[in-house]
């Protein structure tokens, strides 16, 4: 079967990412932006879908489980003219988990807790927040889900997990995808071993 291709949306700006508040697995509603930018998104697929042959009806759509991607999901469909709650939910696409940081800026975090701040910031991919999970963990689960996949998928999920998913394909090394920035009201196509980015 050949390698999919994944056309990976991450949800749209929430009052928490404007605010520079780390979220995990916190459901925090998309605000009036992050709104405009899924309806962005989906736009922009549906030029790439046409661009490569695909009918959009034809298409798997799987979402994470968080309120935030599930309503991009749904505007994106919309926009596609496609009815908006036909897509299926994996709980493998769901945001890295922060654990006791969920909710606090990168300063915040510090005070919280020192030690375990300073050892992330020199292995942000190993190191785990207070009871959360590690960028390395996350990427054996996103591992897993893209392994499951049976052809071309639109997806709709996190900045975390997309990073996750550049580590498992071999797309970056963890130093780099630890710190690349992921936008919202774009479209990401993993294709070939290799991703692009469309906005």
């Amino acid at each position: 079967m050949p390698v999919p291709v994944i056309y990976y949306i991450r949800h749209g700006e929430t009052a928490w990412n404007a605010a520079g508040r780390f979220q995990g697995t916190q459901d925090i509603p998309l605000n009036d932006l992050g709104r405009s930018q899924a309806v962005t998104s989906g736009g922009i697929l549906a030029d790439l879908i046409a661009r490569d042959g695909h009918q959009a009806a034809a298409l798997p759509f799987v979402a994470s489980p968080l309120g935030r991607a599930r309503l991009t999901m749904e505007l994106v469909r919309e926009t596609l003219q496609l009815p908006p709650d036909d897509y299926a939910v994996d709980g493998r696409l769901r945001e890295i988990g922060y654990g006791q940081w969920e909710g606090l800026t990168l300063p915040e975090m510090e005070r919280h807790d020192a030690v375990t701040f300073a050892s992330r910031i020199a292995d942000k991919w190993g190191v785990a927040a207070p009871s959360g999970e590690s960028y390395a963990s996350v990427s054996l689960r996103m591992r897993e889900w893209f392994d499951s996949l049976q052809g071309d998928t639109v997806t709709v999920a996190h900045g975390g997990t997309m990073r996750a998913l550049m580590v498992a394909l071999g797309i970056a090394t963890p130093l780099e995808a630890s710190d690349i920035p992921i936008g919202q009201g774009v479209v990401y196509v993993f294709s070939e071993g290799k991703l692009t980015k469309h906005g």
